[in-house]
């Protein structure tokens, strides 16, 4: 296979978060919230390194989509090119504006609640796919399979 970094080069990241909301999505709690799901998922595929993102069966944002029992669990799974192009959106406007009133919309996590993975290119991750992977993150923490930003 050659040098692991190079060869990590030609990989995609997959990302996978979930959150949940302190209320439904129609409560007025998470106005500001649902009102910057389009804008924000607008800048990320806009940005540079943007591969792919999970949506909706309508096409649209991947906070409607029910992953989990729990109507309030929700779930963002994207697709970038390098670690650099996520952390670049992942850490500036719109979407930094958004991190920093995470604690206003949602409740706190117990574990991990973000999870990478490097893919092959073209793949399209599935919800299963990313849980499993998070649920690894939560019993064995960073490893080859499932790491987080620091690791």
């Amino acid at each position: 296979m050659g040098d692991p970094v190079s060869y990590r080069r030609m990989l995609h990241l997959a990302q996978y978060n979930i959150a949940r909301a302190r209320a439904s999505l129609n409560d007025p709690l998470l106005r500001d919230f649902v009102a910057a799901i389009t804008r924000v998922n607008e800048a990320a595929e806009a940005s540079p390194g943007f591969v792919w993102r999970l949506k909706d069966e309508n096409g649209g944002s991947s906070s409607y989509v029910q992953a989990y029992d729990d109507e309030r669990m929700l779930v963002n799974l994207s697709v970038w090119e390098t670690m650099e192009a996520l952390r670049a959106y992942t850490y500036s406007a719109p979407h930094l504006q958004i991190l920093r009133r995470r604690a206003e919309w949602f409740e706190p996590h117990r574990g991990p609640s973000l999870v990478l993975w490097w893919i092959e290119p073209g793949h399209a991750p599935t919800v299963a796919e990313a849980d499993e992977r998070l649920q690894h993150l939560a019993a064995n923490g960073p490893d080859d399979y499932a790491f987080t930003f620091k690791r």
